[in-house]
């Protein structure tokens, strides 16, 4: 990543030399970019990293999509409860569905975004007008790779543009002096991502696979895997401007004035088979393999550990110690307050949160649980100690990013350590944007709606069948999670007997992805926002009981136990000991307790629970899509207007 932020400083010293009237015997600044930038492998390379280094900003993708753009869905939760949901101009209103034109990060997000498409269009451009990639050329491979990798941001932009937004322009060349190609409407989503998807295709061939290109540079497996999400995104629901004709119109969730919609079955069967010939093609290339358990690859995370030979990663944008990457720092595991450990500030804010039916949804050998869900915090408050949440069924951090994994970075912990109590350290942990499980998953589910059986096998771009079933990818994700395997597979199987196979892919793209950004625009895809989010309120409310204290499902009081022998400085509670399921006979065997979810709390269940998401269906039913910001539109020239019942 130092290579990285040194190339994008260079970049832009490079592009603001161009003014210069006698540089390099007075060429015009048209002229200086043809000839010496994109003539030139290392100049053309400081110009893509430049686009790698527009998406370190808080909001692209070092804060704003990796945590707050996917909020909320049935397992995860903005921190906004209560009068604090209905606030229109702030992420905790705005995430609860309740978003005015005036919240101001939207025009941030907005700026950014195509910011980065601008510079991604400048290669390409550039690229396309280079003398290197004339055939016979030693740098034209080089040149054509650098073209791939910003044409594959580039749909990377669009695509989280278009779950942002809904229809957006489309502008795939540089800006004119004149302004004359500045001022665009909107294009219809689905034309956009015709169009990205061929761009992808013609892409392909020149990048590499992981393995011969680092996974802090988009790789092929990570082309090949966004061109599949983005084919499932192509064929699944929508919630549209107006009806378009010939389209499926959801028979629930969706609106009078702006339907909820699909392309037909033909269009969608053909976009099914693109995805799996391109998520078989993944699997069959060998590039990429699940880490060996869940915890190896959250401490690889966590470390900055990249991983080189079979990496579970397809592509993950890089960030920058206290210079980028708010991942472990806004959201993670919770040090509150300072502490001798960790320094004088302390983390998370907690903007992302876990619910207890999500938490209770696992099953209890499943290691990813207690991986996913920290339901307890750090604190040096009356003693130096590791603390539970307590009634908090709303309000659980998400323990993938932690900072007693972090500290294993040194880097890292030199700079927390020698920052003051207002100090905010960026924590530099990688945002992936895709991993192997998800290729899986999708794997999986493509298969098994193609072929209406589990037990079928994809083909790949080749005609080659794909090594894996759609139940083979499923079993892998889930058996990981467990230490005992032969166990794990017998209770994905009695799932899967319940529930169905879809239902159980749905059920592993929460266990396994929660907290990371991806499972929100699967359920909007899937049309289940909506069901899943009344389904996560109804279950909590089964199992709190009545307000007498009767009929809970959950115990109302936990017990737990310190570790006798820990080696850290702090109290360390033993994970083991606490009674999730069921009250013990022998409260007396447990040194503490703590009131626990299934504990009835008014404020919980009359105020908090029906504040969260409750911007969803009103007054637009299934309106998850952002509105434009008020001065967007007021600058657009008039090619720009808000939709979907905003003012």
């Amino acid at each position: 990543m130092k290579h990285i932020y040194k190339s994008v400083f260079l970049a832009t010293g490079l592009l603001s030399l161009t003014a210069c009237s006698d540089f390099l015997d007075q060429s015009s600044p048209s002229e200086m970019n043809d000839k010496v930038v994109f003539n030139n492998e290392y100049y053309t390379e400081l110009t893509l990293n430049k686009v790698y280094g527009g998406l370190t900003q808080d909001k692209t993708y070092s804060q704003f999509m990796p945590i707050q753009a996917g909020l909320n869905t049935d397992c995860e939760l903005i921190d906004g409860l209560g009068s604090d949901a209905q606030n229109t101009t702030h992420q905790r209103g705005v995430f609860n569905y309740n978003a005015s034109p005036g919240f101001a990060d939207l025009e941030t997000v907005w700026n950014n975004m195509y910011g980065v498409i601008e510079d991604a269009n400048l290669v390409i451009n550039g690229v396309d007008n280079s003398s290197l990639i004339e055939e016979g050329n030693e740098s034209r491979a080089t040149m054509l790779r650098f073209r791939a990798e910003a044409k594959t941001l580039r749909a990377m932009i669009y695509l989280d543009l278009i779950r942002l937004f809904g229809d957006v322009p489309y502008k795939v060349e540089i800006s004119k002096s004149d302004l004359s190609n500045a001022y665009l409407g909107k294009t219809d989503r689905d034309v956009i991502m015709e169009n990205l998807i061929a761009d992808l295709e013609e892409s392909i061939p020149d990048l590499p696979w992981a393995g011969e290109q680092t996974t802090e540079h988009v790789t092929r497996g990570y082309a090949h895997g966004l061109l599949a999400n983005i084919a499932l995104t192509r064929a699944g629901w929508f919630i549209r401007e107006s009806a378009k004709e010939g389209y499926i119109t959801a028979t629930k969730n969706s609106d009078d004035n702006y339907p909820t919609q699909r392309c037909d079955n033909e269009t969608r069967k053909k976009m099914y088979e693109l995805a799996e010939k391109h998520l078989s093609t993944i699997i069959n290339s060998g590039k990429h393999a699940l880490t060996s358990t869940p915890e190896q690859y959250w401490l690889d995370m966590n470390v900055g550990n990249l991983q080189t030979s079979t990496p579970e990663n397809l592509f993950e944008i890089p960030m920058g110690i206290n210079k980028s990457g708010e991942l472990g720092y806004t959201v993670g595991f919770r040090v509150n307050g300072p502490t001798p450990d960790y320094g004088k500030k302390g983390n998370s804010t907690g903007t992302l949160k876990l619910t207890a039916p999500y938490f209770y949804s696992f099953d209890r050998d499943d290691t990813r649980r207690d991986l996913t869900c920290a339901t307890y915090q750090l604190e040096n408050k009356s003693s130096y100690t590791e603390a539970m949440l307590g009634n908090a069924p709303f309000g659980i951090y998400c323990g993938k990013w932690d900072y007693r994994k972090m500290a294993g970075n040194p880097t890292w912990l030199e700079a927390v350590l020698a920052g003051d109590e207002k100090a905010k350290i960026c924590s530099g942990i990688n945002v992936v944007k895709m991993c192997y499980a998800y290729v899986l998953l999708m794997y999986a589910e493509v298969v098994n709606e193609l072929h209406k059986t589990q037990t079928a096998y994809g083909t790949d771009l080749d005609g080659k069948n794909c090594t894996l079933s759609a139940y083979d990818a499923l079993l892998q994700v889930h058996q990981r999670a467990f230490t005992d395997r032969n166990a794990a597979a017998t209770k994905l199987n009695q799932l899967i007997a319940d529930k169905g196979f879809f239902e159980a892919i749905v059920q592993e793209n929460a266990w396994e992805l929660a907290g990371e950004g991806v499972r929100k625009f699967d359920l909007i895809r899937w049309n289940l926002l909506s069901d899943k989010i009344d389904e996560f309120k109804s279950t909590y409310e089964a199992h709190i009981g009545n307000d007498d204290g009767t009929g809970a499902k959950w115990p109302q009081k936990i017990y737990f136990n310190y570790k006798k022998n820990s080696d850290k400085a702090y109290k360390e509670i033993d994970q083991s000991s606490i009674t999730w399921y069921e009250t013990p006979a022998d409260t007396k065997a447990y040194e503490a307790n703590k009131d626990s979810f299934g504990k009835i709390d008014t404020k919980q269940k009359d105020t908090n629970l029906p504040s969260i998401s409750s911007g969803l269906n009103t007054p637009v039913k299934n309106r998850y899509l952002l509105p434009l910001y008020s001065r967007t539109i007021s600058t657009s020239n008039g090619t720009l207007k808000n939709s979907y019942g905003y003012n």
